[in-house]
């Protein structure tokens, strides 16, 4: 009589190495909204921003490199809870949320229920309220 196979590991996601501080992630989120209203331009980093454009120049503002791309900061960032969400976090947003690889956008908290984005094309960078609707399991905290 064999013994029955182990259950397989349970599989957590990488860290990340989110090396930001609060202060940090302030000074991300105060740059962010200095460029509110400004374009949403494709592959953008300034005048106009995509929203990984945006999450990158914020961060690299306040000292931090994040990489360039949704997927890539993704990879970077430590994942956090949603409940531990601090001004500075980021946001991502999947076709399929079990699958980093189909990442297709990244905002930043805010506080207060808030995030920063620049969506898709004709829509500027604007602050709005969260959305919960194709959100990653985890936040990232760079």
């Amino acid at each position: 009589m064999s013994e029955a196979p182990a259950p397989p590991p349970v599989v957590t996601p990488p860290p990340g190495t989110g090396v930001g501080n609060g202060a940090q992630g302030q000074a991300a989120v105060a740059w962010a909204r200095t460029k509110i209203g400004a374009p949403y331009v494709f592959g953008g980093t300034g005048p106009g921003y995509d929203c990984s454009g945006l999450t990158s120049r914020a961060w690299a503002a306040a000292g931090v490199d994040i990489t360039r791309t949704s997927r890539s900061q993704y990879q970077r960032v430590q994942k956090i809870s949603y409940d531990r969400l601090r001004p500075g976090d980021l946001i991502f947003y999947a076709n399929d949320t079990s699958n980093p690889s189909t990442i297709r956008h990244v905002a930043m908290y805010t506080g207060g229920g808030m995030m920063i984005e620049a969506r898709q094309p004709g829509s500027p960078v604007h602050e709005v309220a969260m959305r919960w609707a194709d959100a990653m399991p985890y936040a990232g905290r760079p």
